[in-house]
């Protein structure tokens, strides 16, 4: 995504004291911040702060003579590509419903052409009342977006929701509603992750995918207006925001949760390290070695797991089905074999024994591998740009296809 304008609009809510965060967030996507302040905002948090870390000047007056007639409030609402408004309490939203503008902030709102996202914060009472939900169903119609707010310990004592949405998920939805939304209206499954197939009560066979490629995968789908269903593994990882998780631990899990989903979904991209085969048969407690003898080693039998990639081709529906494929050696042959057997519309290669592009590692070298054989090699990247290069060919074929 090209650097873009944001425009943060601070009201009077004690969560103010995180914004100097969810600056930096924006920041560090490469975003330019600017900050209009209520006065009553100016209380929670320091415009002086605010400056520092967006190295730009902080407006919190309708009329400033230093300001007026070099960047004046309209012109500031046309500047930006996208307003944030956080936190946004129960006052402003009701303001924003009803088209008032009696300060910089909601002159702002009122003038601006740009897409608007609200993180409202609030005492939880506030939040469920009547009033505040007519406002809030009202400016969704309108198209604003919202993120949050959470469930939780407010400041006020209370427990439930109004506590703003974090920073991180803040920042999140703003590059989402910035986002080209070139997948609106498409229904994205990811799968993410490795499975754990259970040995004993305590053991189990894995492997060592962390789900970074399919986090980001779903991560970029979400940016691009999609609705994302992620289907992950274990995995210590956040949920992107805007996505929907389901947490699975095995391969037949796994299985049974794609097929779940699988009737809304229009693009399938199974990036997961599903395991091959898993144990014929766990054992119900943990297995001690003293219930061995001294010598005795263990022998397990192992049975193969469902194939979820090649499944896919047999089920009902148009999409565009995306695998992957993790390989130690002879990686574009083996992607060609493969991409035979699955009948997917693109096979994902990579070498994991190569430094930089295997396991738990944030970049990907890896090769698009195309039935009929043909193959496109990617030279070493952040996962999240081949998650974009990914979903630019998925659109493509998306296209193609009418």
């Amino acid at each position: 995504m090209a650097h873009q304008r944001v425009l943060l609009a601070v009201t009077g809510g004690i969560a103010a004291y995180k914004i100097p965060e969810l600056v930096r967030a924006l920041r560090a996507e490469g975003h330019t911040v600017r900050c209009a302040m209520t006065p009553a905002a100016t209380r929670f948090v320091s415009p002086l702060v605010l400056q520092t870390l967006s190295g730009q000047a902080v407006r919190s007056e309708l009329f400033d003579p230093a300001e007026e007639g070099e960047i004046d409030h309209i012109a500031l609402a046309d500047w930006a590509d996208a307003v944030v408004v956080a936190p946004a309490t129960a006052n402003v939203l009701a303001r924003m419903a009803h088209g008032l503008a009696d300060d910089l902030v909601t002159t702002l709102l009122l003038a601006t052409r740009a897409p608007v996202l609200v993180a409202p914060a609030m005492n939880v009472n506030m939040w469920d009342h009547a009033a505040t939900r007519a406002n809030v169903e009202l400016l969704r119609a309108r198209g604003v977006a919202f993120v949050g707010p959470e469930a939780g310990w407010l400041a006020c004592g209370w427990e439930g929701e109004g506590r703003m949405a974090s920073p991180a998920d803040i920042a999140e939805a703003t590059l989402q509603v910035m986002g080209p939304r070139s997948l609106q209206g498409e229904t994205v499954l990811v799968t993410a992750g490795g499975t754990r197939e259970p040995v004993d009560a305590v053991r189990a066979l894995t492997n060592r995918s962390s789900g970074k490629m399919g986090y980001a995968v779903a991560r970029e789908a979400a940016r691009r207006g999609a609705r994302v269903v992620l289907i992950s593994g274990p995995s210590a990882l956040e949920t992107p925001g805007g996505v929907e998780r389901v947490d699975v631990e095995s391969a037949v899990e796994m299985r049974d949760a794609v097929f779940k989903a699988l009737p809304d979904a229009t693009v399938v991209v199974m990036t997961a390290a599903v395991a091959d085969f898993r144990p014929a048969q766990a054992a119900a407690r943990k297995i001690k070695k003293e219930d061995l003898a001294e010598e005795e080693g263990l022998t397990l039998e192992l049975v193969r797991n469902p194939d979820i990639l090649a499944s896919l081709a047999e089920q009902p529906g148009e999409r565009v089905v995306v695998g992957f494929a993790a390989e130690s050696h002879d990686v574009v042959e083996a992607a060609r074999r493969k991409i035979e057997r699955k009948r997917c519309d693109l096979l994902v290669a990579n070498d994991v024994s190569r430094a930089g592009a295997g396991f738990d590692s944030d970049t990907n070298a890896v090769w698009f591998v195309w039935p009929g054989g043909d193959v496109e090699e990617l030279p070493l990247l952040s996962k999240a740009e081949v998650a974009g290069r990914i979903l630019d060919r998925v659109e493509k074929l998306r296209e193609e296809r009418g």
